[in-house]
């Protein structure tokens, strides 16, 4: 019965008229899938010949130890295609084979994305920027995507005109070589740098950027200024200095550095900023006050920052609760972490209260509780969230270990515990 299924479903692909079984064939992806159509027939392998996309995975030529015979593989099958638009391999190649394949489909090739793994051998060194350059020949690319890059020289790119979204991810870069990369691709809208290692001090200017993210893995040090009048979405990790002065359409912003310090951040106009998330072991407190202050309009605010000082380490000042939530009349969602909750706690923080106070538009709101310290004060302020709050939906406590092993936290978490019993419908306890 089976066997009569599978002659039954291919006598009924056998049958089909040639356009359609061409259209059905030019959609298949997968390299081993072509490749096992061609050997049906002469006339499904003629069929193939439209296919636009193509993929090598990693394991594409595990049982072929010679690197040169599995690009002859690959260029022998990108040649019997007519019009190859995208390319994806992630398995080995030689610099040389890179250079076949890509004079072969350049007229029509728009998407490449490629797994270099030239970052760990000495004969990387030589042969990686190599690699590099040969891409520079498929001036019509729209999408560029490059995987364990090593980057140390600028590569040798004319001009990408068409190539919208540049995508590096595992990389070892030098200041120029990144700049001179970046200048070949004028028109991106969207940018993409992951765990890239060795740039110390780079400047983006890019008019057509929309949608960017850096993440400058190492000591945390970096300078980065970006010019991108554009710019939507932004998304920087590793830097200590940031300058972006043109801002006006940013609704989305998140700055990291979980390695060093945040000296510095300039913004000119952030006043259409609805998403703001500020991270790092340590801030300077004029940095994260000016972010704060430019930031008024801010919908959806996400703290998690641990310390202040511009040298050594050093507890967040007193924030006062009534003048905090004035200044961001439209925060819809808070995600508070410790330090910068026991800020908006101190004893003299409740004492402004008006008439009439109330916290307009805040529904939802994270709190991570990690000392006891102030327990009487932080109970105070959970108490007010919920009175101030009208239209409060959801709060939810989460309560890390305790440094301390003194009674005093576990009295602390039976405070929260009742706070929790006697608010059900709002606190909910992680």
């Amino acid at each position: 019965m089976r066997r009569s299924r599978f002659r039954f479903s291919y006598s009924n692909m056998d049958s089909l008229p040639d356009a359609i079984l061409q259209y059905i064939l030019s959609n298949l992806t997968e390299a081993k899938d072509v490749a096992s159509c061609n050997c049906v027939s002469k006339r499904w392998k003629e069929s193939t010949d439209s296919v636009k996309s193509i993929k090598f995975p990693r394991n594409s030529f595990e049982n072929i130890s010679d690197v040169t015979a599995s690009d002859a593989i690959v260029l022998k099958m990108i040649s019997s295609f007519h019009r190859l638009e995208e390319l994806v391999l992630y398995s080995p190649f030689t610099s040389k084979g890179l250079a076949s394949w890509l004079t072969h489909v350049c007229q029509s090739l728009r998407l490449l994305e490629l797994r270099m793994d030239n970052l760990a051998s000495e004969e990387a060194l030589v042969e990686g920027p190599l690699k590099l350059d040969c891409i520079g020949v498929v001036k019509g690319l729209e999408t560029l995507k490059l995987w364990g890059v090593l980057m140390m020289s600028p590569p040798k790119w004319d001009l990408f005109p068409n190539l919208r979204c540049l995508e590096i991810v595992g990389a070892r870069m030098d200041d120029n070589a990144l700049g001179s990369a970046l200048c070949a691709c004028p028109n991106l809208s969207s940018l993409l740098l992951l765990a890239c290692e060795g740039i110390k001090s780079i400047s983006i200017s890019l008019p057509f950027l929309e949608h960017c993210k850096l993440d400058f893995y190492g000591q945390g040090n970096t300078l980065l200024s970006l010019t991108a009048p554009r710019i939507v979405s932004l998304d920087v990790q590793g830097c200590s200095w940031i300058s972006v002065p043109e801002t006006s359409f940013l609704k989305n912003l998140s700055i990291a550095n979980v390695s060093g310090r945040v000296y510095m951040v300039q913004f000119r106009n952030l006043s259409s900023l609805e998403a703001l998330s500020v991270r790092g072991v340590q801030w300077c407190w004029d940095a994260l006050t000016t972010i704060l202050e430019q930031a008024r309009d801010v919908k959806h605010l996400f703290m998690k920052v641990e310390f202040t000082g511009n040298e050594a380490l050093q507890p967040f000042p007193e924030i006062d609760f009534v003048e905090f939530f004035k200044n961001h009349p439209k925060l819809q969602k808070f995600d508070i972490h410790g330090a910068m909750f026991a800020a908006l706690c101190q004893k003299n923080s409740l004492k402004k209260l008006e008439t009439g106070f109330a916290i307009q538009c805040l529904e939802e709101v994270v709190i991570t509780v990690r000392s006891p310290l102030n327990a009487e004060q932080k109970m105070n302020t959970l108490e007010s969230l919920v009175r101030y709050a009208k239209g409060l939906k959801r709060m939810v406590i989460r309560v890390l270990r305790m440094k301390s092993n003194h009674s005093s936290a576990d009295d602390f978490c039976d405070d929260i515990c009742k706070f929790h019993h006697m608010n059900k419908h709002l606190v909910h306890i992680e």
